[in-house]
């Protein structure tokens, strides 16, 4: 269905006639034929939607108070940094919950590197600089990165209990901070549109420390876990790691009052991420947090 019949049917359903229906998008349904996604996760699919936004449209098992919850998050987000999407209302369609957000025509940097790898220094320079940028916006409505990380490490089942205190105990000794973090920033989560670069994802958005969203960034780079059938898979591993070198490199030249802290901040950060039971992940993390706690 193309967009102009989307937004037919849309005025049809009183989406755009009635205020309220903004306010009580909880009763408002849409039954709509939707074209094959343009983009699939584990939690949700992306549909084109109105003309300029794209419709995030949450599995059946995701709750309505999901993509009020991103809603929330995106819109705080949106107003503290340009180079977040515009976000729409909260929709049901076909009995799943869904979000609108702005339609960003162009390819995240994760493909732009898959189709040019001789962009790797300049795209992970580019990392960098958005995260320092990113960095230097204080948000304090955002749910409190401490408190996040804390809840994630007493959910993390693959956790004994000894590695579970130590890095509960790790965590109190660190510092706070009121700053912007993603919660899970790296190169697909980057758009590169033609209004600029736009990053995406902000369900996991914080505030926060920045070395703790650092750290984050490094372990999703430095991961071990590759899909099935990667070919070279030697040779993908080591570009990730020179990826990852000139991102904190850049990163520290231009912040370079927090480098001292990241060591301290990634085994915490480890710990909460064996929350998310990857399972393919979770054996060489469990032995980092072991050896650096």
């Amino acid at each position: 269905m193309s967009a102009a019949a989307i937004a037919t049917r849309l005025g049809q359903a009183g989406w755009y006639d009635d205020p309220a229906a903004a306010r009580t998008h909880r009763g408002v349904r849409l039954s709509l034929p939707l074209e094959p996604p343009i983009a699939t996760g584990r939690t949700a699919e992306v549909y084109a939607w109105k003309e300029g936004q794209v419709l995030k449209l949450f599995r059946e098992w995701m709750p309505v108070s999901a993509a009020e919850y991103e809603a929330r998050q995106a819109r705080i987000v949106r107003a503290t940094w340009p180079a977040a999407p515009d976000v729409g209302q909260v929709v049901q369609v076909n009995g799943r919950p869904g979000l609108e957000f702005e339609r960003l025509d162009g390819a995240s940097m994760l493909e732009v590197f898959r189709r040019k790898p001789w962009r790797l220094t300049a795209m992970a320079r580019l990392l960098a600089d958005l995260h320092v940028d990113m960095h230097s916006r204080t948000c304090s409505d955002l749910p409190d990165q401490h408190e996040r990380l804390q809840h994630k490490i007493h959910h993390a089942a693959a956790l004994s209990e000894f590695l579970r205190h130590a890095a509960l105990l790790a965590l109190r000794r660190l510092p706070m901070g009121e700053q912007l973090c993603h919660g899970d920033f790296h190169p697909d989560n980057v758009l590169l549109s033609g209004r600029g670069p736009v990053v995406i994802d902000w369900i996991d958005a914080t505030s926060g420390n920045p070395q703790a969203d650092v750290a984050r960034t490094c372990l999703l780079l430095g991961g071990r876990s590759l899909p099935p059938g990667t070919p070279m898979p030697w040779l993908v591993q080591w570009l990730r790691g020179w990826f990852q070198q000139v991102y904190l490199r850049r990163y520290f030249q231009r912040c370079p009052g927090g480098s001292g802290q990241l060591s301290s901040w990634l085994p915490v950060v480890a710990a909460a991420r064996l929350s998310e039971e990857i399972p393919e992940e979770e054996a060489w993390l469990v032995e980092f947090i072991r050896k650096q706690l």
